[in-house]
């Protein structure tokens, strides 16, 4: 409950309204995707977060070891640091999976770092979105792959006598030698 002085009310309880949240946080897009082991082509549901302020693609720990995912270890650890630059308490990135990863009619074989991610199943940042560049609309949540790389898989179809252009893939941190 917020307090608010409403037209110089002087009482407390004349003070006090009710303010409460009814509407969709602005800003969080989620997508549920099918993610597949490489090895065992077993696979299961996700809900993914869809973070532009994130620099790299994450699944969760806990997710990973419940359901058996093939860990990969890192040759370098990667450190996580918060926004105001402090080591994330939850510790370093020291492994990846390799998955295939389907959103409707998308379709792409990924590695993802693992690490502690609370609550959530997996998080698409800045690398996956920028490679990607899927048409969001943010107030009803709605993603739309019609932009992506030839690299992914999806069923594009080119006209006569067009070449395929060639796709950015996405790295991994570990790739890209981010360690802070």
């Amino acid at each position: 409950m917020w307090t608010v002085v409403l037209n110089g009310a002087e009482k407390k309880e004349d003070r006090q309204r009710d303010i409460r949240r009814t509407f969709k946080m602005s800003g969080e897009v989620w997508l549920n995707i099918g993610v597949e082991k490489v090895d065992t082509h077993e696979g299961i549901m996700v809900k993914a977060l869809l973070d532009s302020g994130v620099t790299g693609m994450f699944m969760n720990k806990k997710m990973v070891a419940k359901h058996g995912f093939r860990l990969q270890k890192l040759e370098r650890l990667v450190v996580v640091r918060n926004i105001d630059g402090a080591n994330n308490n939850r510790g370093a990135i020291t492994h990846q999976v390799k998955v295939n990863m389907y959103y409707k009619s998308h379709v792409e074989r990924m590695r993802i770092d693992v690490c502690d991610l609370g609550k959530t199943d997996m998080i698409l940042g800045m690398p996956w979105l920028q490679a990607h560049n899927p048409e969001i609309n943010w107030e009803t949540g709605e993603v739309k792959m019609t932009r992506c790389p030839p690299l992914c898989g999806r069923n594009t179809k080119l006209k006569k006598g067009q070449k395929a252009k060639k796709g950015k893939r996405v790295v991994t941190l570990e790739e890209e030698k981010i360690v802070r």
